[in-house]
Formats: structure tokens, C-alpha cells, sequence
């Protein structure tokens, strides 16, 4: 199964979206699963149920930063700086794609309920929007993950 398709599977098993994505490739990365889910967790639902970046993006923003960021703003060695820059350059390449595909990379605009309110969670819902809409964007996301790595 291509890592793409486990992402999917992972979010359709009962991850959140942000969990599917970053735990999928954390461990080739050098993190352990486990830590990556825990990690992860509180970027479901656009931050927490805030409806704001899908958690799926914000999934592979940290999959990138895995990969490519940098040891510490602080330090302003030129290798690091060129980290930085090269992880925030990926980052808004994957922020751009996924915004081509789906014309937002915002979780309430995305799927259209605001995750935030017991009302919109149920909205959620009845519009099956877990199953219908989400495996979508967990899979672009790793998509375009695979793309850029």
C-alpha cells in the first residue's frame, strides 16, 4: 500500500485528518508513530475544531518541517537559515497546490460547517462530510507531500 493510501486508510480507521497525514510519514523521518498522532492532535478540525487550516495541510506542514527544518531560529548559521527558508518554501508550495485543487486550504470553508459549534458538528455530520469530503483532502494532502518530498 503506497503511503498515500495509508494516510487515507489511517483517517478512514478513526485518525484525524492531521494525524492520518503526519503519522504516515514521521516514522521514515526518525519519530516514532506514536509520538507523531500525540503531536498531531491538536491540528484536527483546522486547529482544534477552529475551522482554520485543514488539518490534513497542517498534517504535511509538519511532515515537512520533519524532513527539512531547521535546529533553531536563534542560531543564524547559514546552514540554518537555508533550512528555514527551504522548509517555509515547500510549506507555501504545498499551501498553493492544495489551494488549486480545492480553493481554500481553510477547514470550515472546505467543508462548509464550522467544527467549532455543536451545530455545525452535526451539520458535519448529517453531510457525511467525514466520509465524503475529508479522505479527499487527506489524500491530496499526501498527494502533494509525495510530490514535493
Amino acid at each position: 500500500m503506497s503511503r498515500v493510501e495509508q494516510a487515507v486508510s489511517c483517517f478512514k480507521e478513526g485518525a484525524l485528518c492531521s494525524q492520518a497525514v503526519f503519522a504516515t510519514y514521521a516514522p521514515q523521518l526518525g519519530l516514532d508513530r506514536e509520538t507523531a498522532v500525540r503531536i498531531a492532535t491538536g491540528f484536527g478540525a483546522g486547529m482544534a475544531r477552529l475551522g482554520e487550516t485543514c488539518g490534513a495541510v497542517t498534517g504535511a506542514f509538519l511532515v515537512i518541517g520533519l524532513k527539512h527544518g531547521n535546529v533553531a531560529n536563534w542560531l543564524v548559521e547559514e546552514k540554518e537559515n537555508k533550512k528555514k527558508e527551504n522548509t517555509y518554501r515547500l510549506v507555501s508550495e504545498l499551501a498553493n497546490r492544495f489551494q488549486s485543487r480545492h480553493g481554500s486550504i481553510r477547514c470550515k470553508e472546505l467543508i462548509g460547517c464550522d467544527l467549532g459549534t455543536p451545530e455545525g458538528r452535526k451539520l458535519a455530520d448529517e453531510q457525511n462530510v467525514f466520509r465524503t469530503l475529508c479522505p479527499k483532502f487527506v489524500r491530496d494532502a499526501a498527494e502533494i507531500i509525495e510530490e514535493l518530498l
